[in-house]
């Protein structure tokens, strides 16, 4: 597996960086040999945040942790992406098609996996074009995370939403 890593805030020194990798090794049973893994270690505040994100066969792989110890947070976003893999085995499998996981690297103590998924409301709305700030108010005026629109700037839809952080970000289909 191929790793990048990104310090925010932090030195990401070798000793990180080899506990890191030792702790992602437990998930090469589950992932070809040239699956890139990008690590982002940073510190804000008083906490230390670790957050990996492996994209696999068009899935995204994907968990953020943070505590006071940056080792404590490593092990805890393995943890999670660990179970993330084992409750949608047979859905990832599906999707990412045959052979892309080993069945035998997961064993009958594992998570059970999730039932069908279930919607249990859908909405249809207007689609309206709009700024981004304009969007941003939208979803702040009515108490969601995330507001779907149509960027007034592109012609494209768009999805803004709030961070964990409280911070906003932006989705924005690729061309």
């Amino acid at each position: 597996m191929k790793y990048s890593f990104i310090g925010k805030n932090i030195a990401v020194t070798n000793r990180l960086k080899e506990r890191a990798e030792a702790k992602l090794g437990k998930l090469q049973k589950f992932f070809k040999d040239d699956t890139e893994i990008f690590v982002t270690m940073s510190s804000q505040r008083n906490l230390q945040i670790f957050e990996v994100t492996i994209p696999y066969g068009g899935v995204v792989f994907r968990a953020e942790t943070s505590s006071d110890d940056m080792f404590a947070s490593i092990d805890k976003a393995i943890d999670i992406l660990e179970r993330q893999i084992r409750k949608n085995k047979t859905r990832l499998e599906r999707k990412l098609r045959e052979n892309a996981f080993d069945p035998s690297n997961f064993t009958d103590n594992d998570v059970d996996e999730e039932a069908d998924f279930r919607i249990i409301k859908s909405k249809r709305f207007n689609v309206k074009p709009m700024d981004i700030e304009e969007a941003i108010l939208q979803m702040n005026l009515i108490g969601h995370q995330f507001f779907v629109f149509m960027n007034a700037a592109t012609n494209q839809i768009n999805v803004v939403y709030r961070r964990n952080d409280g911070a906003y970000g932006l989705i924005e289909p690729e061309e």
